[in-house]
């Protein structure tokens, strides 16, 4: 529960305003009573005085009374009045106290606020002391130090909370401008961590898109060069009468340009539909594979195994793989279909050299082109990296494996639901 509490910002925010506030309300509450008891015991010492001093009067004769009345009232800020045995009022100082007329109805509260004493001869004197102020504004300017402790202890926190966020503003912006490859820190769990590791996740999977968008249009133009060249030249030799070689040679090129061109428009279309769900149908793998098989010449072997897909695009998968196979290995190349653990399997396979197992991994990379292969001797284009874009677009994989025996084996697997 903690932990959650710690890892929510809004959490944050509002638990610690709301123990600032508690705080505040208790060291508020805890100087106004404070105050209240100071102001209360001064003002009940003094009462207690004031009734020392009026107990004495019943020393002091008649003719000392308005003296001794007014010095008292004086000195003590004291309103006195004198009664007679009559209840008349023969002697007053302040406001005049009005004297109840009878012991029975006299209240408490006014008990609480005057003194009464008794003298010689049925004279009664009255006092009362000034309430005892509140403490009214210098609790207030004592809540207000409090408030701006507060408020300075408070700074620290939201001096780093807007530090975070200004940090993530500022490398979004960076970002923005054109600088791909820059990232923002991931303190902390809260939100603003959160915020920071998603912004960071997009900006990579951005970043690689625009690199291999860049990549991909710079192995493009290197690999339409050659086709174009050995085009041009078979223009020149044959422009007054073409042969049926010159014929067929251009035929080949424009068709490696028409494939080359297809399989950049394709990548470029994964690229772009790699966010959004794959709304497949029905496919019959097996089907594809004869298909594909007969095409190419190679065969092909299996169980009737059937997946949600595109089937346009899982037939150039299959068709990509046979084509390299063919062009890369050796008869015999054999494709086979199978089912295992809600996994559909599609495994092509030939009897060639082999590929060593630190290139495996590389191969389905566009344009991939083994160190030391002269340019002649061709790479592997965009064949391979199309197969592992399309089986990512069907939630699967692409590996190679070396075969017993020699030749390679490439297998695919996808989810059967």
């Amino acid at each position: 529960m903690l932990i959650f509490f710690r890892k929510r910002l809004f959490w944050q925010v509002y638990l610690t305003l709301l123990a600032c506030l508690v705080v505040l309300a208790l060291l508020v509450g805890s100087l106004w009573r404070m105050a209240g008891d100071t102001a209360g015991e001064r003002w009940g010492a003094l009462r207690v005085r004031l009734t020392d001093e009026l107990v004495r009067f019943q020393e002091r004769t008649p003719e000392d009374l308005p003296t001794e009345i007014r010095k008292l009232s004086e000195e003590m800020g004291a309103s006195i009045s004198v009664y007679s045995k009559e209840r008349v009022l023969i002697a007053s100082r302040g406001f005049p106290i009005a004297l109840p007329a009878g012991d029975d109805d006299v209240p408490q509260r006014w008990l609480d606020h005057v003194v009464r004493v008794d003298l010689p001869g049925g004279r009664t004197v009255l006092a009362q002391l000034p309430r005892p102020p509140k403490p009214g504004l210098r609790v207030l300017l004592l809540a207000l130090l409090v408030a701006g402790g507060v408020g300075i202890a408070a700074w620290p926190a939201t001096a780093r909370l807007t530090r975070r966020l200004e940090t993530l503003r500022a490398g979004v912006e960076s970002w923005g401008s054109g600088a791909l490859s820059r990232r923002v820190a991931e303190q902390g769990t809260d939100e603003v961590a959160m915020v920071a590791r998603s912004f960071n996740g997009a900006a990579s999977r951005i970043e690689a898109l625009v690199n291999s968008q860049k990549a991909l249009l710079a192995n493009a133009s290197h690999e339409l060069r050659s086709p174009l060249a050995r085009l041009r030249m078979a223009v020149e030799i044959g422009a007054d009468k073409p042969s049926a070689a010159v014929r067929e040679e251009i035929n080949r090129d424009l068709q490696e340009i028409d494939q080359l061109v297809e399989e950049i428009l394709l990548a470029s279309r994964l690229d772009y539909a790699a966010a959004t769900p794959l709304e497949g149908a029905p496919v019959d793998l097996l089907g594809l594979a004869a298909e594909e098989a007969a095409r190419t010449g190679a065969a092909a072997d299996g169980e009737p195994v059937e997946i949600r897909g595109d089937a346009t695009l899982l037939r150039r998968l299959m068709r990509n793989l046979l084509e390299n196979a063919g062009k890369h290995g050796k008869p015999p190349v054999e494709i086979t279909i199978a089912s295992d653990q809600g996994q559909a399997r599609i495994e092509v396979c030939d009897r060639g050299p082999g590929i060593a197992e630190k290139e495996r991994e590389h191969l389905f990379e566009p344009f991939y082109r083994p160190v030391g292969r002269s340019e002649t001797a061709g790479g592997w284009g965009l064949g391979l990296a199309l197969v592992r874009q399309i089986a990512g677009r069907h939630r699967g994989s692409v590996r190679c494996e070396s075969r017993e025996g020699g030749g390679s084996r490439f297998v695919v697997e996808l989810p059967l639901a």
